[in-house]
């Protein structure tokens, strides 16, 4: 039988196992054109995916205050709904999270999402049961920050080396590299290659078949 080297999966959500990255970054430009701010780029809107909506909307609009952050915040939620029925899985991410749960792994979520709408998402697409264990930004530290994976090794009681982080942004690899566990960057989602390359992830992969092949021989 093969040795394992790890006990726990942690994936990031928007970007990586759910399609949502234009989404995002549609409802963050409708936002700001809401309130008569300076429109982002899609580049320096996709930037923020994967930081709590607090940190997001004060990285695309710096100098607003409480005041306006919590109205631009506000705005987003309302963009974001109308297109959530819309929104839809990656191309074999369901069948990857049946085979991994098939051979044993814990597995968990560590997202920017704030906790109403995890749950939300969670029950719509019936991935809720797939999950020891989930953090949301709401509810500890927005990433970079190790927090949500500190919680998830007490929570589930594993190791930082033998955890590994997937995700789609330089958020999500260096949440692990603070919290001193492996990672994997996911090229399809918000972060251009060279970026997530430069953070020297285990792998940086393409899409979900890819994955599940790294899985096999390496996880």
């Amino acid at each position: 039988m093969k040795q394992r080297n790890f006990d726990l999966i942690v994936f990031d959500w928007d970007g990586t196992l759910m399609d949502s990255t234009a989404t995002i970054v549609d409802s963050i430009q409708a936002a700001c054109a809401d309130l008569g701010l300076p429109i982002p780029s899609r580049e320096q809107a996709s930037h923020v995916i994967g930081l709590s909506l607090l940190g997001a909307v004060q990285a695309v609009a710096p100098g607003l205050d409480e005041e306006g952050c919590q109205r631009l915040a506000e705005r987003y939620r309302h963009h974001f709904l109308l297109r959530d029925h819309d929104l839809v899985l990656f191309e074999g991410a369901r069948e990857l999270l049946e085979w991994l749960r098939s051979e044993g792994y814990q597995l968990a979520v560590a997202t920017g999402k704030a906790r109403r709408g995890l749950s939300r998402v969670l029950a719509s697409s019936g991935l809720d049961a797939f999950f020891d264990a989930t953090r949301c930004a709401d509810e500890s530290f927005s990433k970079p920050h190790p927090g949500m994976l500190l919680e998830l090794m007490d929570e589930l009681l594993v190791e930082a080396d033998r955890v590994l982080m997937i995700g789609d942004t330089t958020h999500d690899l260096l949440m692990a590299k603070n919290a001193g566990t492996h990672a994997l960057a996911m090229s399809y989602g918000a972060h251009p290659r060279e970026q997530l390359a430069a953070e020297m992830p285990r792998a940086l992969l393409d899409s979900m078949a890819e994955l599940r092949e790294w899985l096999v021989c390496h996880g």
